[in-house]
């Protein structure tokens, strides 16, 4: 039987994460979530996670480093981080992004701060 159910989210009360992301809309198999208006200057530190994801900027520039190689994220740019990638970043201009992660991030505690 195919879902024909349709979901509408408004962001304003969408509930939050514990890094600072937005959580959007979310199926079964995928979800999006927004990082508005991240600082100059905010590092992630390296991590690895258990979905993969791929973002765009909206507004800003930040450094992603993913395995061993650095890219610069612009306005209007694309990337994907692959499941299991190791990964950080670096804030270079107020940034804002949509990404959407498969599988969803925010399920089963994926998308936790991990240890340190």
């Amino acid at each position: 039987m195919v879902d024909t159910s349709i979901k509408k989210v408004q962001s304003d009360h969408s509930p939050k994460g514990s890094m600072g992301q937005t959580y959007l809309a979310t199926g079964v198999g995928i979800a999006m979530r927004l990082w508005e208006q991240l600082p100059i200057g905010q590092t992630q530190e390296s991590s690895s996670r258990e979905y993969e994801t791929i973002g765009y900027v909206i507004h800003g520039r930040a450094e992603l480093q993913l395995e061993g190689q650095t890219i610069l994220l612009n306005a209007g740019d694309c990337w994907v981080v692959p499941k299991g990638a190791s990964h950080s970043y670096t804030i270079l201009e107020t940034f804002t992004a949509v990404e959407a992660t498969h599988p969803p991030a925010h399920v089963h505690g994926r998308d936790e701060v991990p240890p340190s």
